[in-house]
């Protein structure tokens, strides 16, 4: 994409209603009626390539909704969970948008722009100090990928926050010419108490993004900032359990605290990555 279209493409982001459009993409995703529904996805399947052999089901019969179809489950043991012990590993399926040190409380996002972490965590607290010169990566998920979002490592949840936003696209043009994206957008950040320390996964809405769930409470629907604590051990998963998805595509950021990861170097800007793939060296 050109300077010009790309100015272009923002230039629109910013004039159309993003949350009004968002809403009727989600009517539409919800509707159970099997002749509209089918449509859409027969018609996202043409325009995405979406492999569907890696789901659960094949049957657009077995899918009551579109977003029934596009949060899919995958056959099981299509994405087997990394064992080492003391392994990090890939959230979701996607591409890396960025990753690295978080220099002085800053998480790069593209050239020649930035976001803090006080920022995109919605506060400035004792957890955003915890994070200054920690360790971050940031996947996005393209609307062909699986929706689900996984733990990256073990992990009691210490509290949820749910923060409005504008909902920009989140792909490889805006991220280049919008400053602060993901601090901009809705988001939900998920912390969680870890053996490596404190952990943080935001999950990053998006244009169109229908909305975002998480297995604790379910679907969260827009409006002021609300922040749930929740008591040791009341939500405890897994690494590489479910812990929540989006209904459309969008991004996710996992963030560690300085010391408890090293990034594996195979991954770089652009890299595929599957979920349940160990992110970090030595594992």
């Amino acid at each position: 994409m050109s300077d010009i279209q790309a100015e272009w493409f923002i230039a629109l982001q910013r004039l159309v209603p993003q949350h009004s459009l968002s809403r009727l993409g989600s009517t539409l995703a919800e509707a159970t009626t099997p002749w509209l529904k089918n449509a859409l996805i027969k018609q996202f399947l043409r325009t995405y390539n979406v492999n569907l052999d890696e789901a659960s089901s094949s049957s657009l019969d077995d899918y009551p909704s579109f977003n029934d179809f596009f949060t899919r489950a995958l056959k099981e043991g299509l994405r087997p969970i990394d064992g080492g012990k003391d392994s990090i590993v890939c959230p979701a399926d996607g591409t890396v948008s960025q990753l690295g040190l978080i220099q002085e409380g800053n998480i790069f996002q593209a050239k020649g722009k930035s976001f803090s972490v006080t920022n995109l965590l919605g506060a400035n607290d004792a957890d955003s100090q915890r994070f200054i010169n920690g360790d971050f990566i940031t996947i996005y998920l393209a609307p062909s990928d699986y929706h689900r979002v996984h733990m990256p490592v073990a992990g009691n949840l210490s509290y949820c926050r749910y923060i409005p936003g504008k909902l920009f696209s989140v792909n490889d043009t805006t991220a280049q010419h919008i400053d602060g994206l993901f601090a901009k957008n809705e988001r939900l950040v998920c912390m969680f108490d870890t053996p490596v320390g404190r952990c943080a996964v935001i999950l990053v809405g998006a244009m169109m993004v229908a909305g975002i769930e998480s297995v604790w409470q379910g679907h969260y629907q827009p409006g002021v900032v609300k922040t749930d604590q929740f008591e040791p051990d009341q939500v405890s998963l897994e690494k590489g359990e479910e812990m929540g998805r989006f209904k459309f595509g969008s991004t996710v950021i996992l963030m560690f605290e300085p010391g408890a990861t090293t990034w594996d170097e195979r991954y770089q800007t652009g890299t595929t990555t599957h979920m349940g793939e160990a992110l970090t060296k030595n594992s």
